[in-house]
Order: C-alpha cells, then structure tokens, then sequence
C-alpha cells in the first residue's frame, strides 16, 4: 500500500481504506477492463478513450502500489508492458460488477432527462443493494 494508508485506521472506517485504494475517476474502469485478462497499455489506452496517457499511468501505478495489479515489463525491442490483476484486484469482481449494473440503472434512469425514478432501483427484486 501507499505510505498515506500506513496509519492504523479504525475497524469503523473501513470504507475510508476501500475508498482511498479504489477511489479516483477512472480506477474502477480500468479494472473492469483487467478483469477481462491481462491488458498491455496501449489496450487500455483504446478501451478507456478519454483518459490521458499521464492519468492512466498515475492510476495504474497507484492501482501496483496498492497491490490490485502486477506489472509486467518485457525486455524487447519496442519494450511490452502487461498489466494483470493480482488475487486482490479479482477479489473486486463482483463489486465492479455489481457498480456497472447500480450505474447503467442510475444513467438510464436520471440522466435520461426525467430525473425521477420510475422503479425501485437495480437488484431490488434480489434484495438490493
């Protein structure tokens, strides 16, 4: 982990820790995209298309030092970088997932332009959230 997470948080603020490892615009994007198998830069580069090339270096390396990732750097001629998930970074599957789906509802139903719900929300008929 980064050395700002080195501080003992309490059992309380659990969601603090989750947030400050996941947060950030475009983290959950990318690994929704290294769920898929490993990705070299450039993939991400054309998969995420309006990320820059500075901020997807920031969070992927942020995403190492947190240990959701491994980088990968093969010695050739260009060089090849691959990046994969670690155990702890497909440990968020279902979560991401389970975002993807909470954010196509939350789209679909408030930015379609009525702003009023017109059902429960996703997953309520599975018991929610």
């Amino acid at each position: 982990m980064r050395d700002s997470r080195e501080q003992q948080t309490p059992d309380y603020c659990a969601i603090e820790t989750a947030m400050e490892v996941l947060g950030g615009r475009w983290k959950l994007a990318i690994l929704k995209q290294l769920l898929g198998g490993t990705r070299r830069f450039s993939e991400l580069q054309r998969a995420l298309p309006r990320i820059t090339q500075r901020m997807l270096t920031r969070q992927l390396r942020e995403m190492e030092a947190d240990g959701l990732l491994t980088r990968t750097v093969y010695r050739e001629v260009p060089p090849r970088v691959e990046y994969a998930l670690t155990e702890a970074g497909r440990s968020l599957d279902a979560i991401a997932g389970r975002l993807d789906t909470w954010g196509r509802w939350y789209r679909d139903t408030y930015r379609a332009g009525s702003g009023v719900a017109e059902d429960g929300g996703p997953g309520e008929e599975a018991g929610g959230i």
